[in-house]
């Protein structure tokens, strides 16, 4: 890793499990960060505990719900009023549902959250990120995304088959978080900045332990063979610190790694087609990027 003195790295889902490893590590390497949360108190609690483990006095909080698209422009707007710079974007905030759930914008709440978060707060920040640059972009997929064929885009709310105990829909906002990391990269070209994904492996947090029932019961089993939190932000603060990985894009990434991708993930028809949808989904003009 590098020294991140005088940067900014901006974390999403950082109150638990890897997105609160990634904001420590990256504050012990110097960086000014800023955690985002859901929920307030929580928030300031984990703010506190990375200053005083990181040493680091320059730690930063944001509260949003993003699943809510309103939610996600209002962070970007007071990141911006206190920020003119952005070194490093982490976009980590993620979760699985059981029972099939809607947002506030009468979304399905996986793909919300999991992918239009994503889509929605990069691009609102990508002028920021821009004039910072050489800067990165790192989004966290999961190795799941191989379960999902390719997008139902005649489906994306998960109307007629939710499935799996909500596996379906995460799988499929996993494969997503690939297909829009790919055809950013080729629109950043000849920005410096870059956009990779990841894998960060199973890993024992609280994860598909919000729900109720058979996924709650079941990731209590698996979580006695998963990764420690520590183990799974390996590959994010890789990506975020790391010289090897300067000037690399549009790369999948596993144990700190560059790696294939399911074979869905490549279609660049499917990449167009999602970005144009998340485009509209969440207000944004076309050809943002």
């Amino acid at each position: 890793m590098t020294r991140l003195d005088g940067r900014v790295v901006l974390v999403t889902g950082a109150t638990n499990g890897i997105g609160k490893v990634t904001a420590l590590e990256l504050a012990k390497l110097g960086a000014r960060v800023v955690i985002v949360g859901r929920d307030s108190a929580r928030t300031q609690a984990t703010a506190n505990d990375i200053r005083d483990r990181s040493g680091q006095a320059a730690v930063d909080t944001l509260v949003a719900d993003l699943s809510v698209m309103n939610e996600v422009r209002r962070l970007a707007d007071t990141f911006k009023a206190r920020y003119d710079r952005l070194d490093v974007l982490v976009n980590n905030a993620g979760a699985v549902f059981a029972q099939r759930r809607e947002t506030d914008d009468g979304y399905e709440m996986t793909f919300a959250l999991n992918h239009l978060s994503y889509f929605l707060l990069t691009n609102l920040l990508l002028d920021v990120l821009k004039a910072s640059a050489p800067a990165r972009i790192v989004n966290v997929s999961s190795g799941a995304h191989t379960s999902a064929k390719g997008i139902n885009f005649d489906d994306i709310h998960s109307t007629k088959a939710y499935g799996m105990g909500g596996f379906a829909a995460y799988s499929q906002s996993k494969l997503a978080n690939i297909l829009f990391t790919y055809e950013l990269a080729r629109r950043l070209a000849g920005t410096g900045v870059t956009a990779n994904v990841l894998h960060p492996g199973f890993v024992a947090t609280g994860f598909g332990r919000n729900s109720a029932g058979l996924m709650n019961r079941i990731m209590g089993v698996l979580h006695r063979f998963a990764l420690t939190p520590e183990e799974g932000a390996r590959t994010t603060i890789y990506l975020a610190s790391s010289p090897e990985v300067e000037g690399v894009t549009g790369q999948y990434f596993d144990k700190c790694r560059a790696v294939r991708s399911s074979r869905a993930s490549y279609d660049e028809d499917a990449q167009r087609r999602l970005w144009a949808l998340s485009e509209q989904m969440a207000g944004l003009p076309a050809a943002t990027a």
